[in-house]
């Protein structure tokens, strides 16, 4: 795979994990946190971000070098808001009930930090290509975060996920997870699980490194090991 490849294929890769929006960046914390009571709202919410995102990306990487630099943010925000207009315009009329489950949060997206990060990090200084997979990058690791948060959520509040029981009737919904709190305690548990996983995995890779190049007993010492 050559250099290009590589690039253009972390260009996408990048925001599904090394630089996901919530998890890693902890961008959109709003939407995270208010519409995850179950896994369909936080999906939906995640498919509207990543449209605007994606979309918005294209057409202000189109226009960059037409944009003044004293107005750039300004100009931003007005194509994001008109995306964001088609998609709440699209949502009441198409999935109504979904609409009023979201409720103000569709319309908020134009103000999401990360769609309009993007736009003055990436889709200002590249190629409408490179843009786009950028967009569908840190979109697909939104829709990873909220759809995994939502499933938790409703899961333990609901004992389903998508409308499916998956918890007997005998496990006792634990009102919490539905409730603010639910989403703080279940974000900073996630995010807390996730970090000791990489540094974990850093250990274990320094470890293994060591163990190349230095004696083993060395390796053992460092490591606090009796040899």
């Amino acid at each position: 795979m050559s250099k290009k490849q590589v690039s253009l294929f972390n260009d996408y890769t990048k925001g599904v994990w090394d630089q996901n929006p919530v998890f890693k960046q902890v961008l959109g914390m709003c939407p995270a946190l208010a519409v995850t009571v179950s896994a369909m709202n936080g999906i939906a919410m995640a498919l509207a971000t990543t449209f605007v995102l994606v979309f918005s990306s294209f057409i202000i990487s189109l226009i960059r070098k037409l944009i003044p630099s004293q107005v750039r943010i300004a100009s931003y925000i007005v194509v994001i808001a008109t995306f964001v207009t088609i998609v709440d315009l699209v949502m009441r009329a198409q999935f109504p009930e979904l609409s009023k489950e979201l409720g103000p949060y569709i319309p908020l997206i134009v103000v999401n930090c990360l769609i309009l990060g993007r736009q003055e990090a990436f889709s200002s200084k590249n190629n409408p290509f490179r843009s786009v997979l950028d967009a569908l990058g840190m979109g697909t690791g939104f829709l990873i975060a909220l759809a995994s948060l939502g499933a938790i959520r409703e899961l333990f509040g609901s004992r389903s996920i998508l409308g499916v029981q998956l918890l007997p009737d005998a496990f006792e919904p634990w009102l919490i997870m539905i409730l603010p709190a639910g989403a703080f305690l279940t974000l900073g548990l996630m995010m807390g699980g996730l970090n000791a996983m990489i540094l974990r995995r850093k250990r274990r890779e320094e470890a293994d490194i060591l163990s190349k190049h230095i004696p083993k007993t060395y390796v053992a010492a460092s490591e606090g090991q009796e040899v």
